[in-house]
């Protein structure tokens, strides 16, 4: 018998008349915000934010700034999901094992 579970994952789909769109899968919601920050400074040739926490508000306030500089070209969207998972049972009752060693 199996069971699922349920994990988060969060896509970051950004993109520009440059060519095809940057799509990544992140673990938490921190890294895809991060992400996000880091493909904006990179594609504005802007400086690498010193190290330090990246929240969801200033992450959003850069890429929409940098999406308004040319709406009709740039774009960026981070998704949140929940993904069902399987999760196979690891251990099983021990009665039907031991009537057959035995």
């Amino acid at each position: 018998m199996s069971s699922y579970d349920v994990v988060s994952a969060y896509t970051l789909v950004i993109g520009d008349d440059t060519g095809e769109p940057t799509v990544s899968v992140h673990g938490s919601a921190s890294a895809a915000w991060r992400e996000l920050d880091r493909e904006v400074r990179s594609r504005s040739r802007m400086r690498p934010r010193p190290r330090r926490v990246v929240d969801e508000e200033s992450a959003t306030r850069l890429a929409s700034a940098w999406r308004a500089a040319d709406p009709e070209s740039r774009f960026w969207n981070v998704t949140a999901h929940r993904l069902p998972i399987l999760l196979p049972v690891i251990a099983r009752s021990a009665g039907p094992v031991a009537a057959r060693t035995g």
